[in-house]
């Protein structure tokens, strides 16, 4: 295992295969000399592995020990849309990018009030969200990275890397937007 230094240079953890980098366009906020340090939590982590079927578990695993591990102030409904979201983004990435993309890797980045995750592969195809064929079996993650994303109350997006193939991102907030309670009827 190696020992890496997390963004800004603080602290080290075991990081079991993470090394940090910035997230492709997210900005983490203004320099330290210009605000409050950083929470605990807060930093880029990445994980590079084979673009194969074994890898998609361990993406998953690894955001979750990821989660634990930082204590990021998740709620256990955002940890499972995440690790949805990872599962199906690694997922993607195997079946359909393998081929031109051998590696592909998962980053996840943490903010005082967002986390993002995201896949990145050297394929230059741009996938497209497809409607919904109820006769297929297949073809509906990213469909659904959309959906689990937007309930959440973030954000989603492909993006080209400067090599020439894509990062596929979501961003969601670490609290749950507030949604107005219904009210009934006063007594």
């Amino acid at each position: 295992m190696e020992t890496i230094e997390r963004e800004g240079g603080d602290r080290t953890m075991d990081s079991g295969g993470w090394d940090s980098g910035p997230p492709p366009g997210t900005d983490l906020g203004a320099p330290p000399e210009a605000g409050p340090a950083p929470l605990p939590y807060e930093g880029v982590w990445r994980f590079t592995a084979p673009a194969a079927d074994a890898s998609v578990p361990q993406a998953r695993h690894a955001v979750r020990d990821l989660l634990v591990r930082q204590r990021v102030p998740v709620s256990d409904d955002l940890v499972q849309g995440l690790l949805l979201i990872v599962s199906e983004l690694a997922t993607n990435a195997v079946k359909h990018a393998a081929v031109l993309s051998p590696l592909l890797t998962v980053e996840v980045a943490v903010g005082a009030e967002w986390v993002r995750v995201s896949v990145e592969d050297n394929h230059p195809y741009r996938p497209t969200v497809l409607e919904t064929d109820h006769g297929q079996t297949g073809g509906r993650g990213l469909l659904l990275v959309r959906e689990v994303t937007r309930e959440a109350g973030g954000v989603c997006d492909v993006e080209q890397t400067a090599n020439g193939g894509k990062v596929v991102w979501s961003a969601l907030p670490l609290r749950p937007p507030m949604v107005p309670r219904p009210q009934g009827p006063r007594r």
